[in-house]
């Protein structure tokens, strides 16, 4: 990782970002909620993700995930709350998170390395994904943040698979209780609380029930516009399985 664990944890103390959440968040509310920013899912979603849970984005490449992140994380830091992003790919782009709306003197970027073609290096990304790991856990512990994401969408999914189940468990533990929104996005379901959320993305036109496909890609004047994407929500609680389709567009950058 880009910053060491005690370097990150020397910055904590200096920000003071080791105490508790602002007081715009009752620590006494156990259904607080944190909106995504897209009124659509929120109502879907009763109001938001939960806090005090881990949540997570799943879905292909180009299938929203980046879009809804960004869309969150500008939610959450207009609500004046402290972002936290481990990045384990160094992916996040400033000029994409600006114009969404991020404000990002709220924001607490980490920024790791995964080898996504290692080679006969494999044990490289497993390294490095368990430093990344280590990382989100500071953040966790340091408790001021109203929305902590760990971003794992481009890795290696053999890389991903191969992090013991506990160290979910761990995360779940140590959220449990707070007024953090504990969110995870990658291509494939990796764990969630007992009323945390997975938020199954994919690209699909009106009218045409086809998943992870070439529709809903959108043109203007002959140049990209933006997709159409459906989110598919899966409750953990529920008896039934429980699903909703939320549809929400992207829009392409003005590169012009």
């Amino acid at each position: 990782m880009a910053l060491a664990r005690a370097d990150l944890e020397s910055l904590l103390r200096a920000r003071q970002l080791d105490r508790t959440l602002p007081t715009i968040l009752d620590a006494r509310d156990e259904t607080a909620l944190a909106p995504s920013g897209i009124s659509s899912l929120d109502a879907h979603l009763g109001g938001g993700l939960p806090r005090g849970h881990v949540s997570e984005i799943v879905g292909i490449r180009s299938a929203g995930r980046t879009s809804l992140l960004l869309r969150s994380m500008a939610a959450a830091t207009a609500r004046g709350e402290l972002v936290a992003l481990v990045d384990a790919l160094d992916m996040f782009d400033v000029e994409s998170a600006v114009a969404a709306g991020i404000d990002l003197e709220h924001v607490l970027w980490i920024r790791g390395h995964v080898v996504t073609n290692p080679g006969l290096c494999g044990d490289l990304n497993q390294r490095a994904l368990e430093q990344a790991i280590r990382a989100f856990t500071l953040v966790l512990q340091a408790g001021n943040f109203g929305l902590v994401v760990l971003d794992v969408a481009e890795a290696p999914a053999k890389a991903v698979r191969r992090l013991p189940f506990t160290t979910w468990l761990r995360l779940q533990r140590m959220v449990e209780g707070s007024q953090t929104a504990c969110l995870l996005v990658g291509s494939e379901p990796m764990a969630r609380s007992s009323a945390g959320l997975t938020l199954r993305l994919g690209v699909r036109e009106s009218g045409i029930g086809v998943w992870d496909s070439g529709f809903g890609i959108r043109f203007r004047d002959g140049l990209f516009d933006g997709l159409n994407v459906s989110t598919r929500v899966v409750r953990a609680r529920t008896h039934a399985h429980e699903e909703h389709n939320i549809h929400f567009s992207t829009v392409a950058a003005d590169c012009a």
